[in-house]
């Protein structure tokens, strides 16, 4: 079987900072649960949080994962992330560069763990 996109996602997280999300990428690529993380930098967050429409500077991040290790991920960055309630969603990959994706299973969890989990 060959590996999809759809066997992948993309995980939006946004922290209190850009160190935070730096030390959340940095943990997480080496625990090989992510292949890759773009911090994106500031943003503007708006929402509502204890009663009143709040408004913070944040720090956002894509990481690169396979779907299987969406749980890992999400209990991993749990742990480190400051917030009681951390924006950690996974967004479904419906196409995808090939050779991207087979780097993508290569570099989590060691690529031989990929290749079984994905029926390889």
């Amino acid at each position: 079987m060959s590996i999809t996109a759809n066997s992948f996602c993309l995980v939006y997280v946004t922290t209190s900072s850009e160190m935070e999300a730096t030390k959340i990428a940095s943990t997480v690529i080496s625990d090989r649960l992510a292949a890759c993380a773009n911090i994106l930098g500031p943003v503007k967050s708006m929402y509502w949080w204890d009663g009143s429409v709040q408004t913070d500077q944040e720090c956002s991040m894509l990481l690169k994962t396979r779907k299987d290790l969406f749980s890992r991920l999400e209990q991993k960055i749990r742990t480190l992330h400051s917030y009681d309630c951390p924006c950690i969603v996974a967004l479904p990959l419906e196409n995808g560069n090939a050779s991207f994706l087979q780097w993508l299973s290569d570099q989590t969890l060691g690529g031989d763990e990929a290749e079984t989990a994905l029926g390889n």
